[in-house]
């Protein structure tokens, strides 16, 4: 098992900045990436960026070269560093840990962000 929990969600004004951390427990040696996603009011849940065991990371264009996705293995701990922000970033932001053998996916309980135009 491994757990999960969010924080540094919040309001903010659209070009501002905010960091989510998320930091994992339990049997994180299983995990092969950790990934954030956002779910809008009435949207489906979608891939904002993931980050393997050997650091490489990918980005949904909608957030490239804006959102940093990065982890401290030593603190068991990934990052999203999310700048110049809009208001279409605005959703519920969930940590994601995927183990591969047997695969399953592990879910944080989720932290708002909210963009203000």
């Amino acid at each position: 098992q491994v757990q999960l929990v969010e924080s540094g969600g919040g309001f903010v004004q659209a070009g501002g900045s905010l960091r989510l951390s998320c930091a994992a427990s339990g049997s994180t040696f299983s995990i092969n990436a950790y990934g954030w996603y956002r779910q809008a009011p009435g949207k489906q849940r979608e891939l904002v960026a993931v980050i393997s065991n050997g650091g490489t990371t990918n980005y949904a264009d909608s957030v490239k070269g804006r959102f940093t996705i990065s982890r401290n293995n030593a603190k068991n701990t990934v990052y999203l560093q999310m700048n110049s922000l809009k208001p279409e970033d605005t959703a519920v932001y969930y940590c994601n840990a995927e183990r591969v053998a047997p695969r399953y996916n592990y879910w944080g309980q989720g932290t708002q962000v909210t963009v203000s135009s």
